[in-house]
């Protein structure tokens, strides 16, 4: 696949999952926006969500992170097909018996700022969807390293209703003829479209397509909005990197991960960063309500409802100043003053 301007790679070497599996020569990618201080006290990172790549995240530096105050690092998690990936390296699928978790991600990104940027506990951890997952295991995993959180619309254990539009996005990949049982043979070129369709339904909310924003964004249906933007998006990657990251996405539950079993709240508990949970006011796959819930169980939380059209995009509103803003404020108080 190919890299963004800027992008590097961090050598991981031998690297061991959680669940066993190992490469012989993992690697991480990221950019960096900003320089590191002298005393490596403005270090921002900021993992990635669902398919995104480091290009697509670039947004935030300026609207939300000011690269003059902090040094911000975008970083790939595992399996999206810049970091070490099905695509990329000798990594199967869940039927061959593999699973990458956030744990990982936390492992290998730590040792990122460690190795490469000599910091042990970074300024503050912001991610979006996936990339507040990852954020909310820093927390609970790496408490004395994470000294602030911002987490948007993201949970830290993926619900039920989550899992459902999970198992729905895994079962039309898997249901294409390509589909082997193990692997895809081709391209799953129908499972990709349905997959599509299911996408765009939940990532914007009813408002958005009620007052026909997919229109104002240059697309004359809906229809014609899924097959001119969300397709493409999902047809670049390989196959197998969407399947890891929806298998990591399901997996996503820090209380499992911190060995609580499922006590929820004594994983949380454990968080002591400073925490800002965001929600968006229409988000159908992290409600507000199961974002307020999670809050509840972080000592000392603030918990904010982002009140936004936009659906699950709210929290990556990169063409939309107003929701910037909110966010940026919302930063803003966490991080010390200038």
């Amino acid at each position: 696949m190919p890299s963004s301007p800027g992008e590097q790679i961090f050598r991981l070497g031998r690297f061991r999952f959680d669940n066993g599996r190992e490469l012989e020569e993992a690697h991480l990618s990221y950019r960096v926006f900003g320089a590191l201080a002298p005393d490596r006290s403005n270090l921002v990172l900021h993992p990635s969500s669902y398919g995104a790549w480091l290009e697509e995240l670039e947004w935030v530096v300026g609207p939300v992170l000011d690269p003059a105050r902090w040094c911000i690092v975008l970083v790939s998690q595992f399996g999206n097909g810049r970091s070490s990936s099905p695509s990329n390296a000798a990594i199967g699928t869940a039927e061959q018996g593999w699973l990458i978790r956030h744990a990982d991600n936390v492992r290998a990104q730590r040792r990122l700022l460690e190795e490469v940027f000599g910091v042990e506990a970074p300024a503050l951890i912001y991610g979006w969807s996936m990339g507040a997952q990852q954020a909310y295991h820093w927390g609970v995993l790496e408490p004395e390293r994470s000294r602030r959180l911002c987490c948007l619309c993201g949970t830290a254990r993926t619900t039920p209703h989550n899992r459902l539009f999970l198992l729905s996005l895994r079962q039309a990949l898997t249901a294409d003829p390509a589909w082997n049982g193990v692997r895809f043979s081709a391209t799953p070129e129908q499972g990709l479209r349905t997959f599509a369709l299911i996408y765009a339904s939940w990532a914007a909310s009813q408002p958005f397509y009620a007052a026909g924003e997919h229109r104002r964004l240059g697309y004359a249906t809906v229809d014609a909005y899924v097959e001119q933007a969300w397709l493409p998006a999902y047809r670049r990657h390989d196959p197998h990197d969407l399947l890891a990251m929806l298998d990591t996405w399901l997996a996503s539950d820090v209380a499992a991960a911190a060995g609580c079993g499922d006590d929820l709240a004594a994983a949380l508990g454990r968080i002591r960063a400073a925490t800002c949970v965001i929600a968006g006011s229409h988000d159908l796959y992290f409600t507000p309500d199961d974002c307020r819930a999670e809050a509840a169980l972080i000592p000392g939380a603030r918990f904010l409802t982002l009140n936004s059209p936009l659906g699950h995009r709210a929290g990556n509103p990169r063409d939309h100043p107003r929701e910037q803003a909110l966010i940026r404020r919302a930063v803003d108080s966490l991080l010390p003053a200038p």
